[in-house]
């Protein structure tokens, strides 16, 4: 009898043991979640902002440059992202391309996460933490944008041109205003899910000495 017990203590072990581990408090799910990147390798971030958006076993996002969207899987505080994922082919400054690389290795080189205080740390393994994220705003309500790239009319979608900014600012009111790289617009939004819509948008009509 004892023997049998033991086989059965064994067995069940076994079986516990295949069983995916649940999310915890420190690891909950992160599916649906949307996070913006705060630092890398402890060190903190600046420039265009890098984001990733976990929905339907799929990271995706900006690395601040491109657009990037990647497989990942998780089990208990366990994490894959990758190993490699499809990006578009934009050019950018050299600082921004290193910082786009480093948070592109950072991806794949986590192997578990935690969220702590609201920021989700992914962590290497060796327990150095590679990159951390704050939670993104589900409303853009409130929110302001600086655009990285735009559709060229080619299917393609390229830079803005150097030394121009084009920017985008939603307000709680319904209206939408900004920086088209020369001239203010202003506008109105109204969001629904996933989907976006804009009335006309009213503009100034300065002259803008540099080019776009």
């Amino acid at each position: 009898m004892k023997f049998i017990g033991l086989l059965s203590v064994a067995g069940l072990a076994a079986v516990v043991e295949c069983l995916p581990m649940a999310a915890t408090a420190d690891s909950p799910s992160l599916e649906g979640t949307a996070w913006v990147l705060t630092s890398l390798a402890g060190r903190n971030v600046s420039g265009p902002a890098a984001t990733g958006r976990f929905e339907n076993g799929r990271m995706q996002g900006t690395d601040g440059c491109n657009r990037y969207s990647s497989t990942y899987t998780t089990t208990g505080s366990s994490i894959r992202i990758g190993p490699k994922g499809a990006t578009t082919q934009m050019a950018c400054p050299p600082d921004v391309m290193k910082q786009a690389e480093l948070f592109a290795a950072s991806l794949v080189g986590a192997r578990t996460y935690r969220v702590a205080a609201g920021q989700l740390q992914l962590i290497g393994a060796d327990g150095a933490i590679l990159s951390t994220f704050a939670a993104q705003p589900r409303s853009l309500a409130g929110t302001s944008w600086r655009a990285t790239g735009i559709n060229n009319g080619k299917d393609a979608v390229a830079s803005v041109i150097a030394d121009s900014t084009v920017t985008m600012s939603f307000a709680s009111d319904g209206k939408v205003s900004g920086s088209g790289g020369c001239n203010r617009y202003t506008s109105t939004w109204k969001a629904d899910g996933n989907a976006l819509a804009f009335t006309p948008a009213a503009a100034t009509r300065m002259m803008c000495a540099a080019p776009g």
